[in-house]
């Protein structure tokens, strides 16, 4: 998709709010949704999920979006459940977008665990975890995993490799619920032994 029909689409698809669908270069299938904002290298969208309610937000580079359809093709039929069901659109965080080091960094300030793909680097696998520190290159991160055990030692990747940065939903919020302190300390909360801190 050219970057200016994109940039078009973008700004019509958040000036008349409509439910949008989008298809990306690294990974296969759609994601339906609005468009909460955008920057020259990412968009930000609150996903409407397979279960028809809100799903949380997923930030996506730009670059890697092949098509995008205003509005979506089932756009009718789930803005009718949203709304027989009294689902009130969430408000949108205040992220910054024109970096991935920003839009990390904001959404880990906002949300207690944040998800990276990088969808090139390492297809169909993801990196669930508080954000511990960010850089202009690499992003640190406490992870959690399936237990919600905590690793005891931060982990860090590339930033130049992340292509998707999720927060704020279900599984997100299930994770929180039984991993997640006002403070989660690293000693005393893992149950296994993790690998030292590494950048991968």
């Amino acid at each position: 998709m050219k970057r200016a029909d994109l940039l078009s689409k973008l700004a019509d698809a958040i000036a008349s709010r409509s439910l949008v669908r989008i298809s990306r270069k690294v990974e296969p299938g759609v994601a339906d949704g609005y468009i909460v904002n955008t920057s020259e290298h990412w968009l930000l969208l609150l996903l409407v999920g397979d279960a028809i309610s809100y799903a949380g937000f997923q930030a996506f580079r730009l670059q890697d979006v092949a098509s995008l359809e205003v509005p979506s093709p089932r756009a009718a039929f789930y803005e009718t459940v949203l709304r027989k069901r009294g689902l009130r659109r969430p408000v949108p965080p205040k992220l910054g977008l024109s970096s991935s080091e920003e839009l990390i960094r904001s959404a880990g300030e906002r949300f207690p665990l944040v998800t990276i793909h990088r969808e090139k680097a390492d297809p169909g696998v993801c990196h669930i975890g508080r954000v511990v520190r960010v850089s202009p290159a690499s992003v640190s991160l406490l992870e959690v995993d399936l237990d919600a055990a905590w690793d005891e030692d931060p982990t860090a990747y590339r930033l130049a490799q992340v292509t998707r940065v999720d927060f704020g939903g279900p599984y997100e919020e299930a994770l929180t619920l039984v991993a997640v302190t006002a403070n989660p300390s690293v000693k005393g909360t893992s149950r296994r032994r993790a690998a030292p801190y590494v950048e991968r």
